[in-house]
């Protein structure tokens, strides 16, 4: 993915594997995932399996060339209505409107990221909702972060902020996951100082930390974890 003239994506071919991970989130998205969905920086379309399953169109948008021609082929493969197309959210057209609109693990890598919210803003469909996941708290800033090209890390109150940028908009949900993975992140930080994670280790968090965190994540009522998810919610008028 080319994200403000930088590729970084070379993650995604790890993570497309993270098959509890995405399931994890799916279903804590569930009830938006209806209607239209234009997901942002759609990579290769691996999330898009599991959230545009119960949709009525799911467009992946997404400016890197090479990943786009993976992405043309596979949205013709999906058992549900897909297409895909090549751009940022600059290259929208004002008519191009949706009833979800998804960044997941992307706006970390954009520069300024209240700009590219309130320019998102406009292709949402009114009582449409905006999530946005990305990885939680500064502190957590390490050798991967740097690898992938992420600007920054969020907390909740930042994410609000970003989000009461766009005049619009109204936070609707808050919450964080993965605090098991949370433990995992620290310790990367502190004593591996990884930039890119093995295969194996992408599949020892999916298949041992996520299933964890699920359990772990009800006991500290989504407080804190991995990642920070954000909902919100266009205004009707």
């Amino acid at each position: 993915m080319i994200v403000d003239g930088n590729y970084v994506g070379t993650e995604l071919a790890l993570f497309q594997h993270a098959v509890n991970w995405k399931k994890y989130v799916a279903k804590h998205w569930r009830n938006y995932l209806s209607g239209t969905i234009l997901e942002v920086g759609a990579g290769m379309g691996s999330n898009a399996v599991y959230l545009g399953k119960d949709c009525q169109h799911y467009t992946l948008l997404e400016p890197d060339p090479e990943l786009f021609l993976i992405l043309d082929k596979r949205s013709k493969e999906f058992s549900f209505s897909a297409s895909a197309i090549q751009g940022t959210t600059e290259d929208l057209y004002a008519s191009q409107t949706f009833d979800t609109i998804i960044y997941y693990d992307v706006l970390e890598h954009i520069q300024d990221d209240h700009a590219e919210v309130q320019r998102i803003q406009k292709h949402l469909n009114p009582g449409g909702h905006l999530i946005i996941l990305c990885p939680a708290f500064p502190y957590l800033f390490n050798e991967f972060d740097k690898a992938v090209g992420h600007y920054r890390r969020y907390t909740g109150k930042y994410m609000k902020e970003v989000l009461t940028s766009a005049s619009s908009l109204h936070l609707k949900e808050l919450y964080y996951l993965d605090s098991t993975g949370l433990i995992a992140s620290l310790m990367n930080k502190w004593f591996l100082k990884q930039g890119l994670p093995s295969m194996k280790q992408v599949q020892f968090w999916d298949r041992f930390i996520v299933q964890i965190s699920k359990v772990s994540d009800i006991l500290t009522f989504k407080t804190m974890g991995k990642s920070v998810i954000s909902i919100a919610q266009k205004s009707l008028s």
